[in-house]
């Protein structure tokens, strides 16, 4: 199937298709979906985006799907704020990562700051 056919037959109404994110340490490839903005939450504690994107349906990205995000669909964010991933600090539990697209930037910040939010999906590649 080509990338055409593909995107036909799984690009849901409003979404942006950002890229496939290749598997690490035996992971499945699979491709990334931003969600439409519908609009984008703003204002949210890290684990109120967490609820939120679980509501509909959808996840927040990773840090490696955040920077996939800001290459492929940097025009669909708000440059001037940050956004929540859904990756923690491995060294402090209070902290996550945000990702600013208008400077490409990541860095962790704590979980009760309010940050803007936008919601991913995931479609595996199969395996040959």
């Amino acid at each position: 199937m080509n990338i055409k056919q593909f995107l036909a037959e799984n690009l849901q109404s409003g979404e942006t298709y950002a890229g496939l994110i290749f598997g690490k340490n035996g992971e499945r490839d699979y491709h990334l979906f931003l969600r439409p903005e519908m609009p984008e939450k703003t204002n949210l504690s890290w684990k109120e985006a967490m609820k939120w994107a679980k509501s509909i349906g959808y996840e927040l990205p990773t840090q490696r799907e955040a920077s996939l995000l800001a290459i492929n669909c940097r025009e669909s964010f708000d440059l001037d704020d940050g956004y929540w991933t859904s990756t923690q600090s491995a060294n402090h539990d209070g902290y996550a990562l945000m990702q600013n697209f208008g400077r490409a930037y990541q860095n962790y910040h704590d979980k009760l700051d309010y940050h803007r939010a936008r919601a991913i999906r995931r479609i595996y590649v199969d395996a040959p």
